[in-house]
C-alpha cells in the first residue's frame, strides 16, 4: 500500500469544481482534461454510461502517464429517463430546468481511479428535489451564466444552492467528485489516502 502523497496524481478533468473537492480534503494534483468520444450507446442503462467515461478519462491519461494516481469522473442528471449532460444553448438549459423544477431527480456521478495498471470504477446515485421555479426564475438563472457548463443546467454549490430543496445522498457527487467513494477506489487501487497535516 503506498500513501497519496509518494505519487504524482492526475485529475483527468478540467472541471473546477473537481479541481477544488480534491484540494478541499489536501490531495495535490495537476489537472489533464483527457479526450474521449463522450457520446452515448443505444441501450446504456444511465450509470453505465456515466462509469464508462469515469473510466475512459482515467485510462486515456493513464496510458499516456503510467506512474501517476489518475482520477477520472463524469456526473450526469436523470429525470424521465432521460440524460441530461450539459446544456447545448440557453434553449436547452430552460428545457432542462423547466423539466426538474418542482420535483425530484437523479444525479449519477461516477469515480474511476487508476493507478499502476489498475483500474477500479464505481457510481453515486443522489436523489435531488428542486423548488418550484416559473419561467422568470429560470430565465434569471440562466442569466447567471452558472447553469451552461454544468449537467442538468444547475450547480449546486453557487446560485443553484436556492434552488435545491432537498438533497438524499453525497452532496459532494452533486458537485461532480463523490470524496469518499474516490478514498474508497484509491484504497482498491493499493493507494492509501491520509490527512494533509
Amino acid at each position: 500500500m503506498i500513501h497519496i502523497h509518494e505519487k504524482r496524481v492526475i485529475l483527468a478533468s478540467s472541471s473546477p469544481r473537481r479541481h477544488e473537492l480534491l484540494q478541499l480534503v489536501g490531495i495535490p494534483h495537476q489537472v489533464r482534461a483527457a479526450d474521449v468520444d463522450e457520446s452515448y450507446r443505444e441501450g446504456e442503462k444511465p450509470h453505465e454510461y456515466a462509469e464508462r467515461l469515469a473510466a475512459s478519462k482515467a485510462r486515456a491519461v493513464a496510458e499516456s502517464d503510467s506512474d501517476a494516481i489518475v482520477i477520472g469522473a463524469d456526473t450526469i442528471v436523470v429525470a424521465d429517463d432521460e440524460i441530461m449532460g450539459k446544456p447545448r444553448d440557453r434553449t436547452d438549459a430552460s428545457r432542462m430546468l423547466a423539466i426538474l423544477q418542482g420535483r425530484s431527480h437523479t444525479v449519477i456521478t461516477a469515480v474511476a481511479v487508476s493507478c499502476d495498471g489498475r483500474l477500479e470504477s464505481d457510481v453515486e446515485h443522489v436523489e435531488v428535489t428542486f423548488r418550484p421555479l416559473d419561467s422568470d426564475e429560470i430565465a434569471a438563472y440562466i442569466d447567471t451564466g452558472e447553469p451552461m457548463d454544468k449537467a442538468g443546467a444547475y450547480g449546486i454549490q453557487g446560485y443553484g444552492a436556492t434552488i435545491v430543496r432537498r438533497i438524499d445522498g453525497d452532496y459532494f457527487a452533486v458537485m461532480g467528485l463523490s470524496l469518499a467513494l474516490c478514498v474508497e477506489l484509491l484504497e482498491k487501487v493499493g493507494v492509501r489516502y491520509t490527512f494533509a497535516r
